[in-house]
């Protein structure tokens, strides 16, 4: 008998095993032995025959106890019914955060995570009147909202990070990234930039988008340039220091870069505005993780293959807008417009308290 009763040991009783307790209750077997042979604790097995044994009458007037498994099984499941409470999905006073964050999803396209602590910082909803993060993905996994597992672009193309290890330059413009100072990979100074370029159609005569990242507050700066090439980038940051005039080398202390002919007259830089250029090893994007993240989020906007040439500055600025306004988990939920500018208000502040 052992062997064809599978030991199904710290879960619930099924039909089948109702069934197999019946035949062996029946063979004058003992709840021990009973226990024993499936696999069960003994108390398991007593429980079960005491909710389903009844009183029965055989050969029309003789009274007898015998364990009956339908009705075991009918009484553990109005059980089970009376103590599985409603999903919260279920309950009314969910359904009106439940909409929100359907509602909010759609129409910012923020993350789960970001709708969830905006309504919570802006106390938008009473706290028992909200579901949790995990349970709203556990909602969308078993499909109970509007919003699909399909809907989540970071969820379906999540993948391993595999770090390569640094490859020796082929070519090098500028600083290595090797005698960038150790303190700017913590991220507590503000004004350290990543910069990087992002591609359309991969022809001829088209349209880049110029991208820069700054560590701390992950603020981003998105511009237009005329080509992927080394004169259109230093075009753009000239009207950049144009644009931010005498607080360029303030905002802009180093700019961190990967090794692409475009970047190729960057370190020229240092000579104008004293900002620090630094170049990353070839094959090693983890070195500018922050530019990285924040091009897949352009990726969303703009997809690979798209021709950049008929898109418009208008759009790129709304772009750019959406990624700077929206609420990140790894700055405790605050936007990165929101940092760069307490940011900017204080380096401004310590300058003049510096000259006064």
């Amino acid at each position: 008998m052992k062997d064809i009763i599978t030991n199904r040991k710290h879960k619930h009783l099924n039909e089948i095993e109702r069934g197999q307790i019946s035949i062996l209750k029946a063979q004058g077997m003992s709840a021990y032995r009973i226990a024993k042979i499936m696999g069960r604790a003994e108390n398991t097995i007593r429980n079960e025959l005491k909710r389903g044994t009844d009183t029965v009458i055989v050969r029309g007037y003789i009274k007898k106890n015998l364990y009956i498994p339908q009705r075991g099984q009918a009484i553990y499941e109005r059980n089970r019914k009376r103590v599985c409470s409603k999903l919260k999905i279920e309950k009314s006073q969910y359904k009106e955060f439940i909409n929100y964050v359907e509602e909010r999803f759609f129409t910012t396209k923020h993350s789960i995570e970001a709708i969830y602590h905006t309504a919570l910082k802006n106390k938008l909803f009473k706290k028992e009147n909200m579901v949790c993060i995990n349970s709203l993905y556990s909602y969308i996994d078993k499909g109970y909202m509007k919003i699909k597992n399909i809907d989540l672009p970071c969820k379906v193309s999540r993948k391993p990070v595999k770090h390569m290890p640094p490859r020796k330059h082929k070519r090098l413009y500028g600083n290595s990234i090797e005698k960038r100072q150790k303190y700017i990979n913590s991220r507590k100074q503000f004004g350290h930039w990543e910069i990087d370029t992002v591609i359309g159609k991969n022809t001829k005569n088209q349209s880049s988008l110029l991208v820069l990242t700054e560590r701390k507050s992950r603020m981003e700066i998105i511009r237009k340039l005329s080509g992927k090439t080394s004169s259109a980038v230093m075009k753009e940051m000239h009207n950049l220091i144009t644009e931010y005039g005498n607080d360029f080398n303030k905002i802009f202390l180093s700019i961190t870069s990967d090794n692409g002919t475009e970047f190729s007259q960057l370190h020229t830089l240092e000579n104008i505005t004293g900002t620090k250029v630094y170049y990353a090893h070839p094959y090693s994007a983890f070195e500018r993780g922050s530019n990285e993240r924040n091009n897949r989020i352009i990726r969303y906007f703009i997809k690979k293959g798209t021709s950049i040439n008929n898109i418009s500055n208008e759009k790129i600025q709304n772009i750019e807008k959406w990624i700077n306004t929206l609420p990140r988990k790894i700055l405790n939920f605050n936007t990165a417009y929101d940092i760069f500018n307490k940011e900017l208000k204080r380096k401004k502040a310590a300058f003049k308290t510096a000259i006064s």
